[in-house]
C-alpha cells in the first residue's frame, strides 16, 4: 500500500513538473526578437544631427544578439535601407562619418519613378514638410526656343510626380525615420576597414569622434558610403571615369519660366541645368567637361561664367544668374561615372553610389539606388538570418542580376544624353543635338515614350534602344529632305554612326548579356539558403 502511494506521488511529481516545464518555454519572452523597453535605443533629430538619446547612449537590440547587418553611410542609400530592413524586424548598426546635414550640390531631383520607389518603401513621407518642390516635366533651351517635355503621369495618381528639395533635408528626415526604429542603431564614425576571417567579411573596425577605435560583427555588412567610397576595392572592380565637373550655385528668388520643370540649356560646351528646390531657391548647376576647372580663389571661374556662360543664359533668368554669381558663393564637384562590376564576396554587398555611377545631368542616382534596395529587401526579406555566409552569397549573386534592367538603363541613357546634349564641332553631331531637342517637342508616343525613361517610370532596354535609334533616324529623315544630296547621305551615315558609338560603348560596359537577356544568366535562378 505504502509502495502504491510512493509510486503516486512520484508520478504525480513527474506529471507536474513536465507540464511546468512545457509551460515555461511556450511563456518565456523571447530574448532575441522582443526587447525590454530600457534596453531599447531611441535616436531624435537636435540641431540637425541625429544624436542618440543620452539615457539610451550605449544600450541596444545588439547588446544582447548583435546586429543582423552593418549599414556603412547613411546617405540615400544608406539611411533608406536602413529604414528598410529595420522596419522588416532585422537589427542593423548604421556608421556614418557624419551625422549632421549634409550639405551637397546633388542628389536634389528624384524622379517620379525614384517617388515610387519612395512610396513602395513607405518612405514618402520624407519629402514632405522639407519645402519639396513638384516636378513635372523639363523645358529645354536651345536657340533661344523652349521645347517643354512632360512627364507621363496621366495613368498614376495625382501626387506622383519628381521632387527637387535640398539634398541635406531629404536625408536627415530619412535618417530620423531610420533612427525612431528601435532595432536600429545609428552611430557616428569612420569605418577605417572591412575585417575578414578565412575570406569572409565578418564586420568593420571604425573609429569614433573622440578618436577610439571599435570592431562591429555582423554576418552581413553593406557598404553605401557614396561617390568617394575608401571600401569599395575589395568588393569591385572599380572603373571611374570623370567626364566633367559641376558648378553650382543658388538663385534666390529666381522665377522659371516653366514652372514645376526642369530647364536644360544646350549651351556650348555642356548642358546648363535649372530646377527648384525650394520655393525661394532655384539650383544653378554649369556643366564644364573634362577634370580642370577655372581657379575659384583668384577670380577665374566669376570671368567665365560671367562671360562665356552668362549670354547663353536664356533672358528671363540670365539677371539672377549673373548677380548670384557675384555674389561669390559658387562651389565645385566632380561628375563620375562608374559601371557595377561587382566581386561577390561572402558577408558583404555594396550599394549606392559606392557600388555604381552616372551623369548626375538626368537625375537617375537615387532611382537606381532606391530601386537596388527594393530588389534586396525582396530578395532577403524570407531569409531566418544571414550566418552561413557562402551560400547567402551565392544566392545575392541574383541581386546584380535582378537589378540590371533597371539600372543598366537609367545609367546608359544618363551619360548618353549628356554626350548628346554636349557641343561638338561635327556636324553630324550637332544636327543629332538639334534631332534630340526637337524629337522630346513631337508629342505622342515620341515625347511620352522618351521621357518615361528618362523619369524612370519605364526603364526598360529595349525602350531606350527604339527610342535612341529612332531619334537618330529622325535627324536623319529631316536631314534628307527635300533632296538626298551626296552631302547630306554622308552626314546622315555619320549621324548613324556617332548614335552608335555614344550607345553601343556604354550598354558594353553595363553588360550586353544582363542587360537585355537577364533570363539567361544562371544567377537569376539562385533559391534562398535552407537553415
Amino acid at each position: 500500500m505504502v509502495l502504491m502511494i510512493d509510486q503516486f506521488i512520484v508520478g504525480t511529481f513527474f506529471v507536474i513538473s513536465l507540464i511546468g516545464l512545457l509551460l515555461l518555454l511556450i511563456l518565456r519572452p523571447n530574448k532575441m526578437r522582443k526587447l525590454p523597453k530600457n534596453n531599447r535605443k531611441y535616436y531624435k533629430i537636435d540641431n540637425d544631427v541625429v544624436m542618440a538619446s543620452p539615457n539610451n547612449r550605449h544600450s541596444s537590440p545588439e547588446s544582447v544578439a548583435g546586429p543582423d547587418v552593418i549599414i556603412v553611410g547613411a546617405g540615400v542609400a544608406g539611411a533608406a535601407l536602413a529604414h528598410t530592413l529595420g522596419t522588416d524586424g532585422r537589427r542593423v548598426h548604421v556608421i556614418e562619418r557624419d551625422m549632421t546635414q549634409p550639405d551637397r550640390i546633388v542628389g536634389e531631383l528624384l524622379q517620379p519613378g525614384g517617388y515610387l520607389k519612395l512610396i513602395e518603401l513607405g518612405l514618402e513621407d520624407c519629402v514632405e514638410g522639407i519645402d519639396a518642390q513638384p516636378v513635372v516635366g523639363y523645358a529645354l533651351f536651345k536657340n533661344g526656343k523652349i521645347t517643354k517635355s512632360p512627364y507621363p503621369l496621366g495613368k498614376f495618381q495625382a501626387n506622383v510626380a519628381g521632387r527637387s528639395f535640398h539634398n541635406g533635408r531629404f536625408i536627415q528626415r530619412m535618417r530620423e525615420k531610420a533612427a525612431s526604429l528601435p532595432n536600429v542603431r545609428m552611430e557616428e564614425g569612420t569605418v577605417t576597414a572591412l575585417f575578414e576571417e578565412n575570406g569572409i567579411v565578418k564586420g568593420v573596425h571604425y573609429k569614433t569622434k573622440d578618436g577610439q577605435e571599435h570592431k562591429s560583427c555582423a554576418p552581413l555588412t553593406i557598404v553605401c558610403d557614396g561617390g568617394f567610397s575608401n571600401l569599395r576595392r575589395s568588393l569591385c572592380n572599380p572603373k571611374v571615369e570623370i567626364p566633367s565637373c559641376f558648378v553650382g550655385m543658388v538663385l534666390e528668388n529666381c522665377q522659371l519660366p516653366v514652372p514645376n520643370h526642369g530647364h536644360v540649356v544646350l549651351a556650348d560646351p555642356s548642358p546648363i541645368l535649372f530646377y527648384p528646390i525650394s520655393s525661394t531657391e532655384v539650383r544653378c548647376l554649369v556643366d564644364v567637361p573634362g577634370q580642370k576647372l577655372p581657379s575659384v580663389a583668384n577670380g577665374e571661374m566669376t570671368k567665365y561664367l560671367k562671360t562665356k556662360v552668362a549670354p547663353q543664359v536664356p533672358i528671363e533668368f540670365r539677371d539672377a544668374f549673373i548677380s548670384t554669381v557675384g555674389k561669390g558663393n559658387i562651389r565645385t564637384m566632380t561628375n563620375k561615372s562608374m559601371p557595377a562590376v561587382p566581386k561577390p564576396t561572402p558577408g558583404a554587398l555594396l550599394l549606392g553610389d559606392a557600388f555604381n555611377m552616372r551623369h548626375p545631368l538626368t537625375g537617375g542616382g537615387m532611382t537606381v539606388a532606391l530601386s537596388d534596395i527594393v530588389v534586396l529587401r525582396n530578395l532577403i526579406k524570407p531569409l531566418h538570418d544571414f550566418h552561413d555566409a557562402a551560400s547567402l552569397n551565392k544566392y545575392l549573386e541574383s541581386f546584380y542580376i535582378l537589378r540590371k534592367p533597371v539600372a543598366s538603363t537609367i545609367n546608359t541613357l544618363a551619360n548618353s544624353v549628356y554626350q548628346v546634349f554636349s557641343a561638338s564641332s561635327d556636324e553630324a553631331r550637332e544636327i543629332m543635338r538639334q534631332a534630340s531637342v526637337d524629337y522630346l517637342g513631337l508629342g505622342g508616343i515620341y515625347t511620352s515614350g522618351a521621357m518615361a525613361l528618362l523619369s524612370g517610370l519605364n526603364p526598360r532596354p529595349s525602350s531606350l534602344i527604339f527610342h535612341f535609334l529612332a531619334m537618330a533616324v529622325f535627324g536623319v529623315g529631316r536631314l534628307l529632305l527635300p533632296f538626298p544630296s551626296p552631302k547630306r547621305l554622308w552626314i546622315g551615315a555619320k549621324l548613324i554612326w556617332g548614335a552608335s558609338e555614344i550607345l553601343f560603348p556604354i550598354i558594353k560596359a553595363e553588360g550586353v548579356r544582363q542587360m537585355f537577356f537577364p533570363a539567361t544568366v544562371p544567377a537569376l535562378y539562385r533559391a534562398p539558403p535552407v537553415y
